[in-house]
């Protein structure tokens, strides 16, 4: 009879390994979760943390919130609301290593060793980009309803561009123009 309750078990286990193992959603709520629970000491003080974190079940209802809510929205919408916000990035530049972070609304970008950083932020209701550097915001590129955008050069002109590959082409001659025409 014993052997007959562990087939039981063991058919569940399995049965619920190929059910709950679907790559709906990336589940970046509870992977922040548990890299934060990662993060915080040696392996004693993140097993002591883990335990504590299931039995006032803070891992079950972040699952549960990641998995009915979180995946939902990231499966009908295609991007997932808390899945790279604070996210940091490192990025090799022409001058050194800059950091990225990404923000609610844009990214921060730092130069490695500095703590100056100068981020991209876009305005929704406006439908800007914006560079912020030293307190002063400066708008870069806006979103046009008619499928272009209006690009302000760094010679103070701005640039109409459509919204294809044309217009990226088009910009892109232009920014370079403007480039090597201030040196």
């Amino acid at each position: 009879m014993k052997n007959f309750g562990f087939k039981k078990v063991a058919t569940l286990l399995i049965c619920s390994a190929f059910m709950l193992s679907s790559c709906v959603g990336s589940f970046s709520l509870h992977s922040r979760l548990l890299n934060w629970n990662q993060s915080i000491g040696s392996k004693f003080v993140n097993e002591l943390i883990f335990l504590a974190c299931n039995i006032v079940p803070v891992y079950p209802i972040c699952y549960t919130v990641d998995a009915v809510i979180l995946n939902s929205v990231e499966f009908w919408t295609g991007n997932n609301p808390v899945a790279s916000i604070g996210e940091v990035k490192k990025v090799q530049g022409e001058d050194g290593n800059y950091l990225v972070e990404t923000l609610e609304n844009g990214y921060s970008i730092t130069k490695e060793g500095e703590s100056v950083a100068m981020q991209l932020v876009f305005d929704q209701e406006l439908n800007t980009w914006n560079v912020v550097a030293d307190g002063v915001s400066t708008e870069l590129l806006k979103l046009n309803d008619d499928n272009t955008a209006s690009i302000s050069l760094p010679n103070g002109e701005e640039l109409n561009v459509s919204l294809d590959e044309e217009g990226i082409a088009e910009a892109r001659q232009a920014l370079t123009d403007t480039y090597f025409a201030a040196r």
